[in-house]
């Protein structure tokens, strides 16, 4: 197996180039993300005549600058860094819920492409993937649905059956990431329903003002306020048999190519926020006093910093870990599957002290904690609930352990 990222025109940087690529990417988060988070709170980035134009804007400095699209090859049109480099500046544009749109890599547009650049047709390219990449349209991930638990898609219900050259789509998704605005779908619906559950879907490529295609209504969402993730009902809904990426039946292998790494993605922007509210912590502890001394002073809150401290770096190397593996071809199951849900944990617990030691001003609008606690909360469930990551590495160290094998834990690259 290829490393899912590794490509012809990437070029392995130096650790001087990852620095200098990381300290670029700090500055440009202090003079042109920080300072337009309060904006793009009153004016949504893609849903407001200002928004948009302002975003445009920081788009235009991130390509100008030679950022954008950083999880891409060149032949895609990013940056063509590799994953790795790429892991490395995710952790920092976590730090901001604005910071990815800007340089290109906002999910699910970041997977789609991915998987466009991988399975899809030229055709597919031309039309979908290379406008999605330059930023001039947005796309949705068509993949829950509401009958059906999100942590078996076995169950998917979706139906998509041949009618002379087109798919027919029938069937109800809901959290379809970024629905209400975009231009197409990447739905997960099964296709060959003669076939062994792994071997019976497919993932299609939905243009969303097709015949059928109705957005049923946005389903609000705690931590989040742009009603992005949209109920659908396919209604017969008809696209051309080659809108399919890659083979029939192959929709789970490309949700493993997608969804391991992206697992990933997510795992690191979480560092970055639980490196931001560990500072707003630390620096608020330092000049508040409270009895007659500052709150650096307490122990409690002397326990809360090292703590947090120890935690980040452990999140921060089981996920280094799992991404080193990855990036060798390996699926790191296990890996990811641990990092996920010990990362969930440590991100609400990070913030959750850091809110405390700032007591009612944490819980206000006067700094990102209360919206970034509320956005914590979703992270346990989304890209698998934690019960389902905890039952996944259970059942591969016994399986290990029953064939013999034992587990090293050495494996993985740290």
């Amino acid at each position: 197996m290829t490393a899912p990222h590794a490509h012809a025109s990437d070029r392995k940087l130096t650790n001087e180039e990852i620095n200098d690529l990381r300290n670029r990417v700090k500055a440009f988060m202090a003079f042109d993300i920080y300072p337009n988070e309060a904006f793009f709170h009153e004016n949504h980035a893609r849903r407001t005549k200002a928004g948009q134009e302002r975003m445009k804007d920081l788009q235009a400095k991130t390509k100008a600058m030679g950022m954008w699209a950083p999880h891409l090859p060149k032949e895609a049109g990013g940056m063509g860094i590799g994953f790795m480099p790429y892991v490395y500046m995710n952790e920092i544009l976590g730090r901001s819920g604005i910071a990815p749109l800007a340089f290109g890599s906002q999910a699910p547009d970041s997977g789609n492409a991915e998987i466009l650049f991988q399975f899809g047709t030229k055709d597919l390219q031309d039309r979908y993937m290379k406008p999605l990449v330059n930023g001039d349209i947005w796309s949705s991930y068509s993949m829950t649905e509401p009958a059906v638990s999100g942590a078996d898609p076995t169950g998917l219900q979706t139906t998509a059956t041949r009618d002379g050259d087109e798919w027919v789509i029938n069937g109800r998704k809901w959290f379809t990431s970024q629905g209400e605005g975009a231009t197409f779908a990447i739905a997960m619906v099964a296709t060959e329903l003669d076939q062994p559950p792994h071997k019976r879907f497919s993932q299609i490529v939905v243009p969303c003002d097709t015949p059928g295609f109705n957005i049923v209504r946005p389903v609000p969402v705690m931590g989040e306020t742009d009603g992005s993730h949209a109920e659908v009902v396919y209604d017969n809904v008809r696209v051309p048999l080659t809108n399919v990426l890659g083979e029939s039946g192959g929709g789970f292998r490309i949700a493993q190519k997608r969804l391991g790494p992206g697992r990933i993605h997510h795992c690191m922007r979480w560092l970055g926020q639980m490196q931001r509210a560990f500072e707003l912590m630390v620096d608020y502890s330092l000049h508040r006093e409270v009895f007659g001394s500052t709150l650096s002073e307490k122990q409690t809150v002397q326990n809360w910093i090292a703590d947090s401290y120890v935690e980040i770096q452990a999140s921060r190397l089981l996920t280094l870990d799992a991404a080193r593996k990855i990036d060798t071809g390996d699926e790191a199951r296990v890996e990811i599957s641990a990092i996920k849900f010990f990362g969930a944990s440590i991100l609400h617990n990070v913030i959750d002290r850091a809110i405390q030691v700032h007591g009612a001003r944490g819980v206000s609008g006067d700094t990102p904690l209360e919206a970034m606690y509320r956005n914590a909360r979703a992270a346990r469930i989304y890209d698998g609930p934690d019960e389902t990551h905890r039952m996944v590495v259970s059942r591969r160290i016994l399986q290990s352990f029953k064939a013999g094998n034992g587990w090293e834990f050495g494996v993985g690259g740290l």
